[in-house]
């Protein structure tokens, strides 16, 4: 195999990056890939807030035993999502959604309406293990905050949502992680993300091999970076001095 060619300069127009292979303001191969790796990441990362905001309040609308409406709402988001492929999903946000609602676009580039089908794809995974983790609590800890004179809303933001997040962690990060491979469906309608852009390095170098494999060392490279954040966030929510399972 020969990486030379991330020197050789792509045919597609683009700035040159700073520090990337490459003479002048020419764009490599490289500039190419490390592009879209760029908007991978805000892509994953954008999405993962979302995911992540809209998946707790979906969490908790789904046991909120005192409003037979909002676990309604709850169970058609979780369903839907759940239940219809993230492909679809996306081509219904990038191409029907507008069309639909011709307004979105004037105020939402097309770009950030991919970021809310894949956020709200992640969100209803997210809700489930929220939902769990919740009805994980012994319902003593819940009653013993009313009783404390706690209202519902403080019972779940003091009470069970810091605990529910603690246990929640391990299949939180790996949903992190998974975002990460899921950005790989907004090829599909367009966005410029690194499978996109590896894709295009292939069709003028003719070098799958080599651009799929630098691109799938990317990919890890992102999926490391979320690991070694959340696993940051894990150790900070941590109670001190419980031990974990596993741990002697």
């Amino acid at each position: 195999m020969d990486f030379s060619y991330l020197c050789d300069d792509s045919l597609f127009p683009g700035e040159h990056i700073a520090g990337c292979l490459g003479s002048g303001n020419i764009q490599t191969n490289l500039d190419l890939l490390l592009s879209a790796l760029g908007n991978t990441a805000f892509l994953s990362f954008s999405a993962l807030i979302i995911a992540i905001i809209v998946g707790i309040f979906v969490g908790i609308f789904r046991t909120a035993t005192n409003s037979l409406l909002l676990r309604i709402i709850g169970t058609v988001w979780v369903e839907f999502f759940r239940n219809t492929p993230l492909l679809v999903q996306l081509f219904l946000w990038y191409f029907v959604v507008p069309k639909m609602f011709p307004i979105l676009l004037t105020i939402l580039p097309a770009y950030l309406l991919v970021i809310l089908g894949l956020g709200f794809f992640t969100s209803a995974r997210i809700a489930e293990q929220v939902r769990s983790g919740i009805e994980a609590i012994p319902s003593g800890q819940k009653q013993a905050a009313l009783a404390l004179g706690f209202t519902m809303s403080q019972t779940y933001r003091y009470v069970l949502i810091p605990r529910t997040l603690r246990t929640i962690m391990p299949p939180l990060i790996s949903e992190s992680m998974g975002i990460i491979k899921n950005s790989a469906a907004a090829f599909a309608v367009g966005v410029p993300e690194l499978l996109r852009n590896a894709r295009q390095a292939t069709d003028t170098t003719s070098l799958p091999i080599e651009n799929y494999l630098v691109a799938t060392v990317l990919y890890v490279f992102l999926a490391l970076i979320v690991f070694l954040v959340m696993a940051v966030v894990e150790r900070r929510l941590r109670i001190p001095g419980l031990k974990q399972s596993g741990e002697a």
